[in-house]
């Protein structure tokens, strides 16, 4: 099979689909015509989202007696340096002093309640990890797993079997909905994308609480089954270039902001590691859009 013709699946674009078919499209199939890049958005949530998970992701590279020889916070400092001002989307200092005072907190919370990030952490060998959600259908799921805790054997409940954790972080304000599909790709992927079984998944909500909040494991066929289901819904609308918002012509909040790029009521940021053209969309910044681009 060809990956490169495959449908790639995420967590991130089958959430767009499915609140909106038409930010689906403007995030992950539009490229710009004069730039031929694809389109991106950064705000001020995604801004503190990306910094704070880049500190702790980086922790699981080191091994578990110097992880926390330096400080979270000066790690903090240096990964937020690439999202201040116009970088994270942010309109005005205040703003940012907020959100970078909100990932301060977090991290200083989990300095003091370490838990499983002292303990032997696994690593995917990929820089985006993937594999084969089903070859008749030419789809592939990929996705980055933010932690995977190893458990020994006599620790992970599953007899004469080492195996690993799941660790979702969060770092926003709500929980995540019940009908979120981010285990069952997680579980999927870590199934799938390294060789020890997964006995555990939790999410931290480290904006709030101590310790992570262990979930119940999705079924692995189910969950395949249901993704599989989403990958020939997207590969249909893809075949009739049908990428409707559900609120029709006046658009909704997730293709919206998508569609002030498209008409110029956005600032371009640069150009993400990806390749894409990053846009913010915030107040202060509309109407400049002319003068940067």
């Amino acid at each position: 099979m060809d990956k490169f013709s495959a449908l790639w699946l995420s967590h991130s674009s089958i959430s767009t689909f499915k609140s909106c078919p038409r930010a689906y499209y403007l995030a992950n199939i539009y490229r710009d015509p004069h730039t031929h890049h694809k389109l991106s958005l950064i705000s001020p949530p995604l801004a503190l989202g990306a910094a704070v998970h880049s500190v702790l992701e980086s922790l699981s590279r080191l091994p578990t007696n110097v992880r926390f020889q330096e400080s979270l916070i000066d790690k903090f400092e240096l990964a937020w340096s690439h999202m201040t001002g116009l970088q994270g989307g942010f309109d005005s200092p205040e703003t940012e002093a907020h959100y970078k005072a909100r990932g301060a907190d977090m991290l200083r919370r989990v300095m003091a309640h370490p838990g499983p990030l002292l303990n032997k952490a696994v690593k995917i060998k990929a820089d985006l990890p993937y594999y084969w959600l089903s070859e008749s259908d030419n789809l592939i799921l990929c996705g980055k797993i933010d932690w995977l805790e190893y458990l020994p054997s006599d620790a992970a409940g599953i007899s004469g079997e080492d195996s690993v954790h799941i660790i979702d972080f969060k770092t926003g304000i709500g929980e995540e909905k019940i009908e979120s599909l981010q285990l069952p790709i997680y579980h999927l992927l870590a199934h799938n994308c390294q060789t020890r079984p997964v006995s555990k998944a939790s999410y931290w909500y480290i904006a709030r609480d101590e310790v992570p909040l262990s979930k119940p494991l999705p079924d692995l066929d189910s969950s395949t089954s249901h993704l599989i289901k989403i990958g020939k819904e997207i590969k249909l609308a893809k075949s009739l270039s049908r990428f409707k918002c559900p609120l029709g012509s006046r658009g909704c909040n997730v293709c919206t902001p998508y569609e002030q790029i498209l008409s110029g009521e956005a600032t371009f940021v640069g150009i993400s590691s990806y390749g894409a053209d990053v846009y913010t969309t915030g107040k202060s910044m509309q109407g400049h859009s002319s003068e940067i681009l």
